[in-house]
């Protein structure tokens, strides 16, 4: 363990060691501005990911201004063939069926809702409604919110480390070629001298 830290240690910072070539040198400086810039990004990340949590809890309040809940009823009994729908519970099989239900006015709709597979006609089912009264989504919860607020500023952190590395990998690879060359020019000279 301690010779890979003093390996990785050398190769950050080869320092005045005679044997460091300028490649070396420039990796180095590579793999600084990779540290570095892993480091430096994380409070912009963070900012952005507060940001968006922000803005997902403002969206948030607006939705449950905009939408209630309410029952739908199914006017068909459900198929047996369901899929799985991944909730923030359990992932519980359900499938489509034709439903009616009432908005505040006391206006009949019907639509296609969402029930548990096999289940009779006439079954009640929870649905969200906008100010038309027609389907729509449930507001977004608290932990959502929170969640997208977290994923954001770990995909900008990401991003930014993943490019980082990028230029570090092109950069290697470009200083690997150019010691290859000098090696091999050093090598064929070495040859020829060898034949005097």
């Amino acid at each position: 363990m301690r010779g890979r830290i003093a390996r990785f240690r050398r190769r950050l910072l080869p320092g005045r060691n005679p044997l460091a070539r300028a490649g070396d040198r420039v990796e180095a400086l590579l793999l600084l501005l990779v540290i570095a810039g892993a480091f430096l990004v994380v409070p912009f990340a963070a900012a952005f990911g507060s940001d968006t949590y922000a803005a997902q809890t403002a969206r948030a309040a607006q939705e449950r201004t905009t939408r209630h809940p309410a029952t739908a009823v199914s006017l068909a009994a459900a198929s047996s063939q369901s899929y799985s729908t991944d909730g923030a519970g359990a992932p519980a099989d359900q499938t489509t069926v034709p439903a009616a239900w009432f908005d505040a006015r006391g206006a009949r709709h019907t639509g296609d809702v969402l029930a548990d597979a096999g289940s009779p006609a006439g079954t009640r089912v929870a649905v969200w409604l906008d100010q038309r009264g027609e389907l729509t989504s449930e507001p977004l919860s608290p932990s959502t919110s929170a969640a997208d607020g977290v994923f954001a500023a770990i995909l900008l952190w990401a991003a930014v480390t993943g490019g980082l590395v990028g230029l570090y990998g092109t950069g290697w690879f470009v200083v690997s070629r150019l010691h290859a060359a000098a090696w091999g020019r050093a090598w064929s000279e070495a040859r020829h001298d060898s034949r005097f």
